[in-house]
C-alpha cells in the first residue's frame, strides 16, 4: 500500500472517530473527545460554533481555578450542559463565569457547581484552549439538516409526531455502521480501477483479527453506554418549612422525608448499581444488584435544615454490568468508578476476541461471491458442529 493510501486511511479513521465522538456524545448527554459552544459568551477564548477538546472529568483531575469545564447547570438557559470558565471556590462548589459576560452565573441566579455536576473540562495546553474553529457550526448546520429531514422521514415511517433526539441519533449511528461496513468490504474486494503498483493486498480477503477487532470495538462502546447512559446524578429540590403538608419534598425544619428510588434494568445482562449521596441525603441499600429486565427499590431520606428555604439533595448512580464478581466490582469502584468501567470493558473485549477466534480462528478470511458464496449462518453453524 502506497504512502497516499495510508494517509487517506488514517484521514478517514480519523473523521469517524470525530463523527462517532460528536454522535455518542449527543446520545450520552455528555461530550466525549470532543465538544464545541453554541453561544458567545465564551468570547474571545471560543467564538460561537468553535470547537474543543473534552477532557472526561474521572480523567482530568482536580478541577482549579482558571479551568473551563462542561457542566449540568440548573438554571442557565433552562439547565442543560454549559461550558464556562472557574473564577472561584465556596464551600458550596465552584463559581463560573463566560469569559464574555461581566458577571458570574451565580451572580444571576445558578447555585454554586459541585463535582458532582461537571462531566468534562476542555484540554489547555499552557493555560490556553485547544480550539477547533468552526467544529460546533459544522455539527449545528448538520443537525440543522437532520431536523429538516426529520418530519418527512417520521411521516414515511409512520411515527406521529417525528422522531425523538435518541432515535435521530441512533439512526446516525445506523447509517454510520452501514457505511462503515459497505467501505470494508469494498475495500476487501479491491476497488474497480486496477493498480498498477505491485501490492501484497489480496482481494477478497480480509485478516480474522479486523473483523473481531471491529466487532468488539462496537460491542465495547454499546456496553460503555449501557453502564454509562442510566448513570448519573438525581436532584430532589426540597423546601424546609415550618408547616410541611403531604409533599414528601416539603419538609418540616430540622426532620426527614423518606422517598423511593428506582432502579430498572432493560438489558439482557445483570446489572450492579452503587447509590452516592450527598449533604443531607442518605440511601438504604446503598448497593443493589438488579437482573436482566428487573427493577428494584431503594429508600432515600432527605433532612431539611433547622432554617426556611429550598434546597438542592442528590443521589448519584453509578451502573456496571455484572461480569465480574461484586466484590471486585465494589473494590474497582471504590478506587475511581473509571476503573470498574475499564476493568469491564476488557472482560467484555476479551470474551468477543475469545469467541471470534474460537469460530474463525486467527488467520484471513475469504468473502466469497457468487455460487461459491455460503451463507453466514451456515459457516456459524460448521463451526458450532465442530465444538458440540
Amino acid at each position: 500500500m502506497r504512502l497516499g493510501s495510508y494517509a487517506k486511511g488514517a484521514a478517514a479513521t480519523l473523521l469517524l472517530v470525530a463523527v462517532a465522538a460528536l454522535v455518542v456524545g449527543q446520545l450520552l448527554g455528555q461530550p466525549i473527545l470532543l465538544g464545541y459552544v453554541a453561544t458567545d459568551s465564551m468570547e474571545p477564548t471560543m467564538d460561537a460554533g468553535d470547537g474543543f477538546v473534552a477532557v472526561p472529568s474521572p480523567l482530568a483531575g482536580d478541577v482549579s481555578e482558571g479551568d473551563v469545564v462542561v457542566f449540568e447547570a440548573e438554571q442557565l438557559h433552562g439547565g442543560g450542559l454549559t461550558t464556562h470558565r472557574v473564577v472561584g471556590e465556596t464551600d458550596r462548589g465552584y463559581v463560573t463565569r463566560g469569559d464574555a459576560n461581566p458577571f458570574t452565573d451565580q451572580d444571576g441566579g445558578e447555585p454554586p457547581v459541585s463535582e458532582q455536576q461537571i462531566v468534562a473540562e476542555a484540554l489547555q495546553i499552557n493555560g490556553e484552549v485547544v480550539v477547533i474553529p468552526h467544529l460546533g457550526t459544522a455539527v449545528m448546520g448538520i443537525q440543522s439538516g437532520v431536523s429538516g429531514a426529520q418530519s418527512t422521514l417520521a411521516g414515511a415511517v409512520g411515527v406521529g409526531g417525528g422522531l425523538g433526539s435518541s432515535q435521530v441519533g441512533g439512526l446516525l449511528v445506523t447509517l454510520g455502521l452501514i457505511f462503515l461496513g459497505v467501505a470494508a468490504v469494498s475495500g476487501a474486494r479491491g476497488g474497480g480501477v486496477r493498480d498498477l503498483a505491485r501490492s501484497t493486498d489480496r482481494p477478497g480477503v480480509v485478516a480474522a483479527w479486523s473483523v473481531a477487532g471491529t466487532v468488539a470495538i462496537l460491542v465495547v462502546l454499546f456496553a460503555t453506554a449501557a453502564m454509562v447512559v442510566p448513570s448519573g446524578v438525581t436532584e430532589y429540590g426540597i423546601v424546609s418549612a415550618e408547616q410541611p403538608g403531604d409533599d414528601p419534598l416539603v419538609v418540616e425544619t430540622g426532620g426527614t422525608s423518606t422517598v423511593e428510588y428506582r432502579v430498572t434494568n432493560d438489558g439482557v445482562v445483570p446489572v450492579v448499581v452503587f447509590l452516592e449521596t450527598g449533604e443531607g441525603t442518605a440511601v438504604e441499600p446503598d448497593r443493589l444488584r438488579v437482573g436482566a429486565g428487573g427493577e428494584v427499590e431503594a429508600s432515600v431520606t432527605l433532612s431539611a435544615p433547622e432554617s426556611e428555604g429550598r434546597y438542592d439533595r442528590r443521589v448519584t448512580q453509578r451502573r456496571y454490568l455484572l461480569v465480574l464478581p461484586p466484590g471486585l466490582i465494589a473494590a474497582l469502584h471504590a478506587v475511581h468508578p473509571t476503573l470498574a468501567l475499564l476493568a469491564i470493558d476488557a472482560v467484555v473485549v476479551g470474551v468477543v476476541l475469545s469467541i471470534a477466534v474460537a469460530l474463525f480462528g486467527t488467520g484471513d478470511l475469504r468473502l466469497r461471491s457468487g455460487a461459491d458464496h455460503v451463507a453466514l449462518s451456515a459457516r456459524l453453524r460448521r463451526k458450532l458442529r465442530k465444538w458440540l
